[in-house]
């Protein structure tokens, strides 16, 4: 029994796509009877560093401007269906499972070719041209929110979060994470990132922030990014800031368990802040799937679990987090209704979902 995982892009896809994955072993599936499929972006590391089968495809997604290349996305998908049937035939696939991006539609096409059983998956709240096109496909689609724009029949189950998060608890990691960052009790903690590669305008927005703070103690834990981290970790901090950065970190249920409350874009970050039952400010990112985020953004806030803050009004970001990370009252009401809408066992219930296929 062998089943297939289409995954390919960002983090926003990949590493959802990994957490089904590792339910699945977690249900008893041996790795070896989960094979990958994507291009040779993040997911060409990825999934073979945690011992995943991976079948790398020539992968390219629709240019949303007018481009001649686009003429030729035909070709691209039909081969890219034709080497995923391919490897179904070889590896006796049952099942199939597309996380949306550009790789969903071959795998969906080449299930359907083989009659085999396909769902797919969509992690925002405005569903991706992708999977718009491959539940037509699907036997199931599952949501990450109550309602998704473009799907109706999706099933609100959650986005699928990584191991680390489907049993999560603050009060044991927390002490750990103080000292990791060397930061302590004394002040509330503001984390901050702009997903893996750091944020350029959330960077900035926090430099100025703290370079103008006036309140009382805080302390900032701010992941800046690789490549931003040089220029950042030379700045000063004025009195009463603690300023902690760090360019990249492997292991984030230590970040937000020492996190108070977290300013972060709007993408696959808001599954895992619902997961750990962390207060943010969302800084909704003004690209991807139709503006996607800004839909992520606003079922948190209406929530009551975030506030959001576009990107043309961080100047106001100072006055938001005075208003809420020095407000204990306003950090475990909106503590309680992160938690409230969480949906941590979203891989379970996918592989479940699968595997009763069978």
């Amino acid at each position: 029994m062998t089943f297939l995982i289409a995954a390919a892009g960002t983090g926003g896809h990949v590493y959802p796509g990994l957490s089904v994955g590792e339910a699945l072993v977690d249900r008893g599936i041996p790795r070896a009877d989960i094979i990958y499929v994507g291009g040779s972006r993040l997911e060409a590391r990825v999934f073979p560093s945690r011992g995943f089968p991976f079948l790398e495809l020539e992968l390219r997604g629709l240019r949303r401007s007018l481009s001649p290349r686009n003429l030729t996305l035909p070709a691209v998908v039909r081969r890219a269906r034709d080497r995923i049937m391919t490897a179904m035939g070889e590896r006796g696939v049952r099942v199939v499972l597309g996380m949306g991006g550009y790789v969903t539609v071959p795998a969906g096409l080449a299930a359907r070719r083989l009659r085999i059983p396909f769902f797919n998956s969509e992690q925002n709240a405005r569903a991706g041209l992708a999977n718009r096109v491959a539940a037509r496909w699907a036997r199931r689609t599952f949501g990450a929110f109550p309602a998704t724009e473009g799907l109706p029949d999706a099933e609100w189950v959650g986005n699928p979060v990584r191991e680390v998060f489907w049993h999560f608890d603050r009060d044991h990691l927390r002490p750990g994470g103080l000292v990791e960052y060397g930061i302590g009790e004394d002040a509330p903690v503001l984390g901050v990132f702009g997903g893996s590669l750091g944020a350029a305008v959330i960077n900035q927005a926090v430099v100025d922030l703290v370079g103008s703070w006036v309140g009382p103690p805080i302390q900032v834990l701010h992941l800046t990014g690789d490549r931003f981290l040089e220029d950042i970790s030379g700045l000063p901090a004025p009195p009463g800031v603690r300023w902690v950065r760090r360019g990249f970190e492997q292991r984030m249920e230590r970040f937000y368990a020492a996190s108070d409350l977290v300013v972060a874009r709007a993408g696959g970050a808001v599954a895992e802040l619902t997961a750990t039952g962390t207060p943010s400010v969302l800084v909704p990112g003004e690209f991807g799937s139709g503006g996607h985020q800004l839909g992520n953004a606003r079922f948190l806030t209406e929530s009551g679990a975030a506030v959001t803050v576009p990107e043309t009004h961080l100047g106001g970001l100072p006055a938001v987090i005075a208003a809420t990370l020095l407000d204990e009252e306003t950090l475990s009401t909106m503590r309680l209704r992160a938690k409230r809408i969480a949906r941590p066992q979203a891989a379970h219930t996918i592989a479940d979902a699968m595997i009763e296929t069978m």
